[in-house]
């Protein structure tokens, strides 16, 4: 495991009971079980972990405690579904048709032109509705859906709406018939948690065990993240989701399914975000503020860890140069190669090498005795080779000889071709081949070697065939 976020305290001992949270931008809502709805500013003060924390606003006007609060660019909503401004908490309109809603969920649409798209399901006892945004009012999208029973989770899902009841897990399609899809049950507890994923799809909670649904009702990971308690909450947080237990909060991957996290906080109970790094948890009375670890000090983590593909992940997510980027990304995928090869999972390995155009002499002097000593002694490994020999040795050299084949056809091509010829190292300042024609040598005479090791029988063929000899030349 390794740290991903620090929790700092946000507000401590609030003397409301908290029932709700929502935040977008430096702003943070909180709702409470007596009706109050609380805005705070949240100023990150430069260079530390500390934030200012603002009390700007406070609204104790609502007749009923708030259950569900959500932030979008102009809304907010409270139990009977209310639409009031963020900052000033005027009401905008009230969805009449919604009166005893119980439950709500939003999807938020963004087009490449700008233009945004808000669409709402609402629960009100055994029904679901639709509506649509328009005009600073919410109108029907379609006619209302019966439901089995009253929904306790819901979220969209690209088209669809996952909807999780006390005992089962159901799909909604918006296909105009309004088609349902069965799922699975929701397990023992017989709490549903339903939690929309940042690429549209949605993570659904069975006990202890989260799947990811895709909006056919069709589960897209191979195996189901298995947390060491049942979440409460979830917030997906690219590449982590981060799941509320009962006496802290876990971080975990989806891929790889890697157990990241766990924070011990005192009872939580809520998580909301307020986009990419900002993400609060709540419990009764406290707030805190997960402050994410920098990207860079995961990735040293991470690397001495040998987790490359958590790595490469934040690597590309990194607010770098796209050179500086290129050349990380380039550094941990010859790393996750070269781990893969001391794991001895030859063929997965030589994969990756060719794909990233890595000299051959660095690849080939993973293996003993096929390079000149004086040549090799100038390469240099991130960690020691593996000790190969009999059938492991002969395996190795049998992908080796796959990737050899493969990169000798390719320099075939290009012998004649006057661009400049590079190929890049496995460990940054080794030295690397420059000239086609000598590589080729070298790839032609560690052919034949591999062939006498493995296919004695083939080698006359093949020295035959390319006329080869010994000739190492590295001057």
């Amino acid at each position: 495991m390794h740290d991903a976020y620090e929790p700092v305290p946000i507000l401590e001992k609030l003397p409301l009971q908290i029932d709700c949270l929502a935040a977008w931008d430096d702003w943070l809502l909180v709702g409470t079980k007596p009706g109050h709805l609380l805005l705070y500013r949240i100023k990150k003060d430069a260079g530390t972990n500390r934030f200012e924390v603002t009390l700007e606003k406070s609204n104790k006007n609502f007749s009923k405690k708030i259950q569900q609060v959500l932030s979008l660019p102009s809304f907010v909503s409270e139990n009977n579904i209310h639409v009031h401004d963020l900052l000033t908490f005027q009401q905008i309109t009230v969805v009449s048709k919604a009166r005893g809603a119980t439950l709500f969920a939003c999807d938020l649409q963004q087009s490449s032109s700008g233009e945004a798209k808000l669409r709402m399901c609402v629960a009100v006892k055994r029904k679901i509705q639709l509506y649509y945004w328009k005009d600073r009012e919410f109108h029907e999208l379609q006619g209302d859906f019966a439901a089995p029973d009253i929904p306790k989770s819901m979220a969209w899902c690209e088209n669809s709406i996952c909807v999780g009841f006390k005992r089962d897990y159901y799909l909604i399609r918006m296909d105009g018939r309004g088609s349902v899809k069965e799922l699975f049950p929701t397990g023992k507890q017989l709490e549903p948690l339903v939690a929309p994923l940042a690429d549209g799809k949605v993570a659904v909670g069975q006990d202890d065990l989260t799947v990811v649904l895709n909006e056919e009702g069709v589960c897209t990971q191979k195996c189901a993240l298995n947390w060491t308690d049942i979440p409460v909450a979830m917030e997906h947080q690219p590449p982590y989701i981060i799941a509320v237990l009962s006496r802290y909060v876990e971080i975990r991957t989806l891929e790889p399914r890697l157990l990241v996290q766990s924070v011990e906080l005192q009872r939580p109970r809520f998580i909301t975000s307020a986009g990419s790094n900002v993400v609060y948890v709540a419990s009764n009375h406290f707030v805190w503020r997960l402050v994410p670890i920098s990207i860079a000090s995961q990735i040293r983590q991470l690397l001495q860890d040998k987790q490359f593909e958590l790595a490469l992940q934040l690597a590309k997510m990194k607010d770098d140069s796209d050179a500086d980027k290129r050349q990380q990304i380039h550094h941990i995928q010859n790393l996750f190669a070269f781990n893969l090869f001391c794991q001895k999972r030859f063929d997965d390995s030589m994969q990756v090498f060719a794909k990233l155009g890595t000299d051959p002499t660095h690849v080939i002097g993973l293996y003993p005795d096929l390079l000149p000593s004086d040549y090799r002694k100038q390469l240099h490994y991130p960690n020691p080779l593996p000790v190969l020999s009999g059938a492991e040795l002969e395996k190795a050299h049998l992908a080796l000889i796959d990737y050899l084949t493969q990169k000798r056809s390719h320099l075939v091509k290009q012998l004649n071709d006057s661009d400049p010829f590079t190929t890049s190292p496995l460990m940054e300042g080794t030295p690397t081949i420059k000239s086609r024609k000598k590589l080729l040598q070298i790839i032609d005479t560690t052919l034949l070697k591999c062939y006498l090791h493995v296919r004695p029988s083939d080698s006359r063929h093949f020295f035959s065939k390319y006329y080869l000899c010994e000739c190492f030349d590295f001057s």
